[in-house]
């Protein structure tokens, strides 16, 4: 007969390795959905999501974003596709690291097939970077992108560079010239870059002036570019995104939360608000 003691190790046990178990499966429902977009597209199929998962025992959400790791996994995928297939990446992300980002874009750009990113709901500030790469972007047509503007902290480079523009240098202090002097540097290299990864599809008046737009500082670092005004901009934007990207993100699923914030009918409904069969 089985003691209190040993029931309760056991149910610890069990209780300890169930989520390994479901993000196994869950893994292997993301590579059959990645699988059967590869054939359907005759492509590779990256996918670059960033979402809070429980990634341990303690079910402690663990806060994503481009870094090395995802730079080197990436480049590998790249590695491994012959040049004459196309890309497709799936992006979801709030950015990360300008290093990674810019490894990730210049690898896209050097790809001689085409490459297509599809944003089913957001990639902003160096996942919009790599949008920059792309020959076409697909959005949802409430997806956003954001600016590519650096940022030195906590503190756009653009705001810096205001500062330092509409004070007299005896005003400023030391800390706040130098920060300036690393701001400029940064917004050179950044419009250099972004100017770069578009001047082959564009040229290099229009890639310069696109550029310009998205690094200058003329928004919030988080401002979200709808599909409208990514168009407007001059990035090749549609909204035609396939289902599969969509079956694809399900399965990305956020850290439960005691409560859900948001429920409804997960089923398609007719214009005359019946369910469909």
């Amino acid at each position: 007969m089985i003691d209190s003691f040993t029931l309760l190790l056991l149910l610890f046990l069990l209780l300890s390795f169930l989520p390994m178990v479901q993000q196994r499966l869950i893994q292997g429902k993301r590579l059959r959905v990645i699988r059967a977009l590869e054939v359907k597209r005759g492509t590779r199929v990256i996918t670059l999501i960033h979402r809070q998962e429980t990634m341990n025992l303690l079910g402690i959400p663990i806060v994503r974003y481009i870094d090395i790791n995802d730079s080197e996994e990436v480049l590998r995928a790249i590695r491994l596709t012959p040049e004459s297939m196309p890309i497709d990446v799936v992006v979801h992300t709030p950015g990360g690291l300008v290093l990674s980002a810019e490894q990730i874009a210049m690898a896209l750009a050097r790809h001689a097939a085409r490459v297509t990113i599809f944003v089913p709901h957001y990639a902003m500030s160096g996942g919009t970077l790599l949008c920059l790469t792309a020959d076409e972007v697909v959005m949802d047509e409430n997806a956003v992108l954001g600016p590519v503007d650096p940022q030195l902290g906590e503190y756009p480079a653009a705001s810096l560079l205001r500062v330092v523009e509409q004070k007299e240098f005896k005003d400023i202090d030391d800390k706040t010239l130098i920060l300036a002097d690393i701001a400029a540097k940064a917004q050179v290299q950044m419009k250099a870059f972004v100017a770069k990864m578009l001047r082959d599809r564009m040229g290099q008046d229009e890639a310069e002036r696109i550029a310009g737009v998205l690094t200058g500082g003329q928004w919030t670092h988080d401002y979200p570019i709808t599909c409208e005004e990514a168009a407007g901009i001059g990035l090749p934007v549609r909204t035609d995104l396939p289902a599969e990207i969509y079956a694809l993100m399900e399965l990305f699923p956020q850290a439960m939360q005691r409560r859900p914030s948001v429920e409804y009918i997960p089923v398609p409904y007719r214009k005359n608000g019946t369910k469909k069969e």
